[in-house]
């Protein structure tokens, strides 16, 4: 899934202000057009600037569009949900790729979490069995046996 996101999805540092502010609006309203989303706003924003800004986004892959008279209604192409995880997704990958050793960042992470809070140390210890356990389920029979006779 990261990489069907990765390929759709530019980082959040890539999008201006008034890019997020549309996303968010968008995701509010379901879908819009720049009237409705100047007639929400009321801040005196251009229609050219926010049409523009629309484009943009549309043409960043984050939205989708349809003809409706002489404008277009936009909807947003991902959740909210699905960009965060895009999101995060990209920034955990950064910090492992600017790591030659795996356990830092991983020592890192385990020790921001910790800090945060002690019940998210157990959840992401449950999600990390939970994915051993999908990996092994997904191995072909005889890869896990040979596996443990390695060890």
């Amino acid at each position: 899934m990261r990489s069907i996101l990765k390929s759709r999805v530019p980082t959040w540092s890539n999008l201006g202000p008034l890019e997020v502010r549309l996303l968010e609006a968008l995701w509010q309203r379901g879908d819009a057009t720049v009237r409705e989303l100047l007639l929400d706003a009321g801040s005196g924003m251009a229609y050219t600037t926010v049409m523009t800004t629309l484009d943009r986004l549309y043409k960043k892959g984050l939205l989708d569009r349809s003809a409706e008279g002489r404008a277009f209604r936009y909807s947003p192409r991902l959740t909210q949900i699905e960009i965060q995880r895009a999101v995060a997704g990209e920034a955990i990958q950064q910090i492992f790729d600017s790591s030659q050793t795996s356990s830092l960042p991983l020592s890192y992470l385990i020790e921001i979490v910790s800090e945060r809070d002690s019940v998210l140390l157990d959840e992401l210890q449950e999600l990390i069995e939970r994915k051993r356990q999908e990996l092994k389920d997904s191995e072909p029979n005889g890869l896990a046996a040979r596996k443990k006779e390695e060890r």
